[in-house]
């Protein structure tokens, strides 16, 4: 076990290994390769379709492998740690006994789970479901809707539930109906009862699995102090500390935070974990934020690296952008960044759907070099090779597995 445990970098942490032999890449990658343009990009990835492939930190499991397992379940972790993803995330929030479990958004549970097919539970929603309102017309006057917050509930109510594929239908005028509307580029053919787990159960996990932990602090939805005495920090460092009880070595957590107050307390209050936390770049929210225009960017790239912070984590689109010929470059945005000697890692690849319509949100600054879904591996060979990150969340890692491996990264 000791031999075991130092491999996995686990100290005191004992778990059963299930570490997996073999990286399973499955179909998705060459689907990928087959429908991109001919050319060096297509020809090199093509030849490594008989490689043995093994797991690369620089495949990161967004939320597991969500584009076909419910988010944040047990299920999706293990998909990713077998389609090679050497780093598996936990958003992390708290439940009403201030609990950490693993969920995307503190109040997404009437979309992620089936809270609102247990009456006892859906009766304690922050926001209980309402149905749709349509006119004589039929037009729709309001959308159906619900809020059910982790924070509603004890963890044990939690642990009751099923995971299952985040979505909801704005018609629905039953509380079933409206627990549907899975996007079409996704699929619930796995979505049958995912485990939902706690924040700690995810560390027990995905070490067993041999990766590494990439926990997301995410912002609550309640006013802190939750029930007067919970305070902002206490969260953070209750996250931090459960790492530690069970002996992860810091160096295998990247812990993360949209709150740039989160990483400067980590910074703080517990170096070791501070110094791989991980600052969400999520400003692009802020109307006047440009990726082009540092002089909208506060605070700057080098006030960051001067504040301790090491790595920087902004949405794929933040760091690419067009030249006159229309080849995806680097944005001035990633030059900065780079400048300034930050580590970059991104998101998300895998999570706008269909290509062919320009790529949406993640794809944005780019749209016009982008028609095709093998024109995933595009954007990732500039953010590799150009940017220089040094990885990237997908909702199926497998891709990114896929390519690290065939580039030797």
């Amino acid at each position: 076990m000791r031999t075991i445990s130092r491999i996995l970098g686990l100290g005191a942490l004992l778990v059963a290994p299930t570490l997996l032999a073999d990286v399973q890449i499955g179909p998705r990658p060459f689907y990928l390769i087959d429908d991109m343009e001919h050319g060096w990009l297509k020809s090199t990835l093509d030849s490594c379709r008989d490689m043995s492939m093994t797991k690369s930190d620089f495949s990161i499991g967004h939320r597991g492998a969500a584009l076909q397992f419910p988010e944040h379940t047990r299920e999706s972790y293990v998909a990713a740690a077998r389609m090679g993803a050497g780093i598996i995330e936990c958003d992390v929030t708290f439940t009403k006994d201030r609990q950490l479990v693993c969920r995307h958004s503190q109040c997404d549970l009437q979309t992620t789970t089936d809270i609102l097919a247990h009456p006892e539970l859906a009766a304690k929603c922050t926001q209980p479901f309402t149905p749709a309102e349509f006119d004589a017309n039929g037009e729709r006057t309001k959308a159906a809707s619900a809020v059910c917050c982790t924070s509603d509930i004890t963890l044990d109510e939690f642990k009751s539930l099923c995971g299952k594929m985040d979505a909801s239908d704005p018609n629905a005028l039953t509380a079933e109906a409206y627990m549907g509307g899975t996007p079409n580029f996704r699929t619930d053919l796995y979505a049958t009862c995912g485990t939902v787990m706690t924040h700690r159960e995810s560390i027990e996990l995905i070490a067993s699995l041999g990766a590494k932990f990439t926990p997301e602090l995410k912002e609550p939805s309640v006013t802190m102090p939750f029930q007067g005495g919970y305070t902002q920090q206490a969260y953070a460092q209750q996250m931090i500390d459960e790492y530690k009880s069970l002996g992860v070595r810091p160096e295998r957590v990247f812990a993360q935070s949209f709150n740039l107050d989160d990483v400067l307390y980590w910074l703080k209050a517990d170096p070791a974990f501070g110094r791989q936390a991980v600052y969400l770049d999520g400003r692009d929210s802020d109307p006047a934020f440009d990726t082009s225009k540092p002089s909208t960017w506060s605070p700057s790239m080098q006030q960051l690296a001067d504040m301790g912070v090491n790595i920087i984590a902004p949405p794929t689109w933040m760091l690419v952008t067009l030249d006159a010929d229309t080849n995806i470059v680097p944005s001035i945005y990633a030059q900065q960044a780079k400048a300034a000697g930050l580590d970059i890692i991104t998101w998300t690849l895998e999570r706008s759907g269909l290509l062919k319509d320009g790529g949406g949100y993640y794809y944005q600054s780019i749209t016009d070099a982008i028609d095709n879904d093998g024109d995933t591996y595009k954007l990732l060979d500039v953010l590799t090779w150009d940017v220089g990150i040094d990885g990237i969340f997908s909702d199926w890692p497998a891709t990114v597995t896929y390519y690290a491996n065939c580039m030797g990264l």
